[in-house]
C-alpha cells in the first residue's frame, strides 16, 4: 500500500478550493468596461431645455462636433458653459448677428475649456484659467472667486455671474449653466483710445520777414542816394548856365 503524507492529502483537499477562489480574484480585479455609449454634448442640452440658442451657435460654428471628437479621443476631459437662452435675449439686439464667422466661433469656444474640472475643483483653480479661445496674452481666460455664502463666481473680465445649476458633473464632461453670455475682452471689451496726432511744429519765419525789412531799408537808402545826386547835377547844369 503506497504511503500518503499529510502534506499531500492537505493540498489535494484544498486544490479544488483555488480553482472556485480564482475566477473571483480576476472579476474583481479586471477595470470597469467603458461606457460604449459617447458623450453628447446636444442632448445633454436638449434634455434640460433653455438652451436653444447656445445649441445653435454650437451647430453653426461647428464647435459642438469639436467638442463631442475630443471627448472621445481625450483623457483630459473638457467644461462647458452654457448661456441660457435667456442669457442671449438680455444681449443688445444684433450683438450675436453682427459678429463675423471667425468672431462668433470664438465666442462660443471661450464657453468651453480644455479640461474637467468640477465645482470644488474650479474654488481653487489658479486665475485666469484657459479656454478653447485663449490668446497667448491670457485676455481670454476666465476666472473664479468663491464667496463666503459657497457661492462659486465666474467672472470674463466684461460680465461676471454666478454658477447655479449643474447639468452634467461626470468626467470626462462638465457642464454647467450660466445666466449670463460669457463676453470676452478681445471681443468686447473697451477698446483702448486712439493717440492724439503729434503737434507741427511751427516754422520759423522770423528770418525772412528780418532778410525783407534788410532789403527793404537798403532799397531806400539807395533811393535817397540816387536822388541826391540827381539834385547836384541839375544844380551844376543851372550854374554853367548862368555864368
Amino acid at each position: 500500500m503506497a504511503f500518503t503524507s499529510p502534506l499531500s492529502v492537505i493540498l489535494l483537499t484544498l486544490l479544488p478550493c483555488l480553482f472556485l477562489l480564482t475566477p473571483q480574484a480576476q472579476l474583481q480585479s479586471a477595470p470597469a468596461p467603458e461606457s460604449s455609449n459617447p458623450v453628447n454634448l446636444t442632448a445633454i442640452l436638449e434634455k434640460n431645455g433653455q438652451y436653444i440658442t447656445f445649441i445653435r451657435l454650437l451647430a453653426s460654428t461647428q464647435v459642438g462636433e469639436q467638442i463631442e471628437s475630443q471627448l472621445n479621443n481625450s483623457n483630459q476631459g473638457m467644461t462647458v458653459f452654457a448661456p441660457t437662452d435667456n442669457a442671449f435675449d438680455s444681449l443688445k439686439p444684433g450683438t450675436i448677428n453682427s459678429l463675423s464667422q471667425q468672431d462668433q466661433d470664438e465666442l462660443v469656444l471661450y464657453h468651453v475649456m480644455p479640461e474637467y474640472y468640477s465645482l470644488a475643483s474650479l474654488e481653487t483653480v489658479s486665475n485666469p484659467v484657459r479656454t478653447q479661445a485663449g490668446s497667448q496674452n491670457g485676455v481670454d481666460g476666465l476666472n473664479f472667486t468663491s464667496s463666503g455664502d459657497n457661492q462659486l463666481n465666474i467672472s470674463s473680465g466684461v460680465v461676471s455671474t454666478p454658477l447655479n445649476n449643474v447639468l452634467r458633473q461626470q468626467f470626462p464632461l462638465a457642464v454647467y449653466e450660466v445666466d449670463k453670455v460669457l463676453l470676452p475682452e478681445s471681443l468686447f471689451g473697451v477698446k483702448a483710445p486712439a493717440a492724439a496726432p503729434k503737434p507741427a511744429i511751427a516754422k520759423n519765419t522770423s528770418s525772412p520777414a528780418v532778410a525783407t525789412g534788410g532789403e527793404s531799408q537798403a532799397a531806400t537808402s539807395d533811393g535817397r542816394i540816387v536822388g541826391v545826386g540827381l539834385m547836384a547835377g541839375i544844380g551844376l547844369i543851372c550854374m554853367s548856365v548862368l555864368l
